[in-house]
C-alpha cells in the first residue's frame, strides 16, 4: 500500500481482502433528492466483510449543516464501537465509485490516522470485476457494529453519555478551515482557493440541488470541478492529467491551497487528487458553500454580477 498515493484498485484488494490488517469501510452517502439509503443498500450488497460508516450520522449532530466533522471524542467512540484500532489499515469506497468515500479518508487524516486508502471506482467497479459482494441482515455482526458507532454519537450528543474508547485521535486543525478563515483569507489572500463543485453552480447559472440554497461563489475562488479528477469509470487520472486541471484555471501547486464545494463532501476528492500530486496537507472548508450562502450580508459572486447580498 502506497502512503503517497492514497488510492488502490479493486485488483489489489481483491487479492488481500483476507488480510485481517485490512479493514473495509462503505461510506456511501447520496443528496437528499436521490431518495437512496445507503445503509439500506450495505445490507443488499457490499464488500465482503465490509462495515458500513454513516457519513450522515457520525458527525456533528449540533448544528444544522449537514455532516459535519464529529467531536475528537465521538469521533474516537464511533470507530471505537466499529472495532477499528489505530493499527488498522483502512480502504474506504463508495457506491457511487468516487464520491463520498474520500470524505471519510480526509476526516481519518484530520484525527491522526494515516493509514487510509480510497478504492480506486469503488463498489461499481468492484461489481463490474465479476468480484464477490456480500448481504447482511440486521442481526449480523457487520451491521450490528455500524448501528452501535451510529448509537454512540447520538448518545454523546443528545444524553452527554460518554462512551467507552480505545481508538486514539490526534486532531490535526490545520486541515480543518473554518467560516472565519475564509473570511480571513479573502483579506489576506494566503491560500488559493478551490471551488469543487461543478461550473454552473460555481457561475450562479445553475441551480443548488440543495432546497433554498442559492449559486454562485466566494470571492476570489476558482473552479476546478470534482468530476474533473476522474474517468468516466470513476477512476484517478494520471498525474500528470490531474496536473492539467488545475492549470488550466490558473492554480499554481506551487503555493498553498484550499479546498470547498457544497457541504465538505466532493471538496474532499480534490483535495485527494492533490494528495496524489505531492500537496499531501490540503486544508478543507467544511461548512462550504451551504455555510458561507446562509450568513446573512453574504457576498455570492455570479458570472452576470460582481456580487450580490
Amino acid at each position: 500500500m502506497d502512503r503517497d498515493d492514497a488510492v488502490v484498485s479493486v485488483e489489489w484488494l481483491h487479492q488481500n481482502l483476507e488480510n485481517p490488517e485490512i479493514t473495509v469501510l462503505d461510506a456511501s452517502w447520496y443528496m437528499p433528492f436521490e431518495n437512496r439509503d445507503p445503509f439500506q443498500e450495505y445490507k443488499e450488497e457490499h464488500i465482503p466483510g465490509a462495515l458500513f460508516f454513516d457519513v450522515d450520522n457520525i458527525s456533528d449532530l449540533n448544528t444544522d449543516l449537514p455532516h459535519m466533522l464529529p467531536s475528537e471524542e465521538a469521533f474516537a467512540s464511533a470507530v471505537t464501537a466499529l472495532g477499528i484500532t489505530n493499527d488498522d489499515k483502512i480502504v474506504v469506497y463508495d457506491g457511487k465509485g468516487m464520491y463520498s468515500a474520500p470524505r471519510l479518508w480526509w476526516t481519518f487524516r484530520v484525527f491522526g490516522h494515516d493509514n487510509i486508502w480510497v478504492l480506486d471506482g469503488g463498489f461499481p467497479k468492484w461489481r463490474s470485476s465479476g468480484f464477490e459482494v456480500q448481504s447482511s441482515d440486521s442481526s449480523s455482526n457487520e451491521v450490528s457494529k455500524s448501528s452501535s458507532a451510529i448509537r454512540v454519537v447520538e448518545q454523546h450528543y443528545k444524553e452527554n453519555l460518554a462512551s467507552p474508547a480505545t481508538f486514539k485521535v490526534l486532531l490535526r486543525p490545520h486541515l480543518i478551515w473554518t467560516l472565519d478563515k475564509i473570511k480571513q483569507n479573502i483579506e489576506d489572500k494566503t491560500h488559493q482557493h478551490i471551488d469543487a463543485r461543478v461550473r454552473g453552480r460555481f457561475d450562479g447559472t445553475a441551480p443548488e440541488p440543495r432546497k433554498g440554497v442559492r449559486s454562485g461563489h466566494i470571492p476570489g475562488s476558482k473552479c476546478v470541478p470534482f468530476p474533473d479528477m476522474l474517468n468516466s469509470e470513476q477512476l484517478f487520472l494520471p498525474r500528470d492529467e490531474i496536473q492539467k486541471r488545475f492549470e488550466k484555471e490558473g492554480v499554481s501547486l506551487e503555493n498553498p491551497i484550499v479546498v470547498s464545494c457544497a457541504t465538505g463532501v466532493t471538496a474532499c476528492i480534490v483535495a485527494l487528487g492533490l494528495y496524489k500530486l505531492g500537496k499531501k496537507e490540503i486544508p478543507v472548508y467544511d461548512g462550504s458553500w451551504t455555510e458561507w450562502e446562509c450568513q446573512p450580508g453574504a457576498i455570492i459572486v455570479t458570472v452576470n454580477s460582481a456580487s450580490s447580498s
